[in-house]
């Protein structure tokens, strides 16, 4: 189904779901984000950093067509203690371990990680590759259980991670910064340490992360720098009670340098 449009706006629907209870929507977010990354020149992206669609710890948003056959962008959150350690773990740190304390600390009463996000070119603009998908994530956090949220993000999107509560975190890195992936990019380090208060965040987007909250499964036209998209929310996670965060985080293992996954050259937050 092609894009549809209703009243001169397109109208898509943004899904969160676990990773293992959806493998085909999984690799429709994969084929999809494979293609923006091929599009702007990063072809790095080997099958081994598609494993979290068989991480038990894994969630995933997405934006699809109505009829769910076409896929118009993405976002996931990693939980710390699932099967692999968080992305920002594999990308910072052989330049830093002090990335596995921090997120140690935070996993006690659990924590996770925002990463993936991306939007293909047929829905761009329309701020769901940044403002809508990030906000969705940081709605469903409470459902997951976890208190705080990690992520590794470009210079460009710092502004926008720090308007829904997101601040930087300094103790890791150059005062939290890393050149990752590469040596002429800049990856900063940030935390919002409480999803459930989101005291740091803008009163705008504060408001709309709440409303998310309260009514799960909706209908809302949101606008981006006057360009309107309809946005059939459906984030109430399902079979939530094969889901236990405690269990997770009492199994969970500090991850280590020996460890072979991790692999400094392979762009583990994308």
């Amino acid at each position: 189904m092609a894009l549809i449009f209703k009243d001169g706006r397109p109208v898509v629907r943004l899904r969160a779901f676990r990773a293992i209870d959806d493998p085909q929507t999984c690799e429709r977010f994969i084929e999809g984000h494979a293609h923006v990354l091929t599009a702007i020149g990063v072809k790095k992206v080997t099958s081994s950093k598609n494993d979290w669609m068989y991480n038990p710890a894994a969630f995933v948003l997405i934006v699809e067509s109505l009829d769910g056959e076409r896929v118009y962008g993405g976002a996931r959150i990693h939980v710390a203690g699932g099967s692999q350690p968080l992305p920002i773990e594999e990308a910072t740190a052989q330049m830093d371990p002090k990335i596995f304390d921090l997120v140690w600390r935070y996993a006690q009463e659990g924590t996770g990680e925002g990463c993936g996000l991306w939007n293909s070119r047929e829905i761009a603009g329309y701020g769901i590759g940044s403002i809508f998908l990030t906000r969705a994530a940081i709605a469903i956090a409470p459902q997951i259980g976890i208190k705080s949220l990690f992520a590794l993000c470009a210079p460009y999107t710092i502004n926008l991670t720090k308007s829904v509560g997101y601040r930087q975190e300094t103790s890791v890195g150059n005062n939290g910064t890393f050149y990752y992936p590469k040596l002429d990019l800049l990856a900063t380090t940030m935390v919002l340490e409480d999803v459930n208060t989101l005291e740091l965040a803008s009163e705008e987007d504060k408001k709309a992360i709440l409303s998310l909250r309260m009514q799960r499964d909706m209908a809302r036209v949101e606008v981006l720098r006057s360009k309107e998209i309809e946005i059939q929310y459906k984030l109430q996670l399902d079979n939530m009670d094969r889901w236990d965060l405690n269990a997770i985080i009492k199994g969970m293992s500090k991850p280590a340098l020996t460890d072979q996954s991790f692999n400094k050259n392979d762009p583990s937050i994308f």
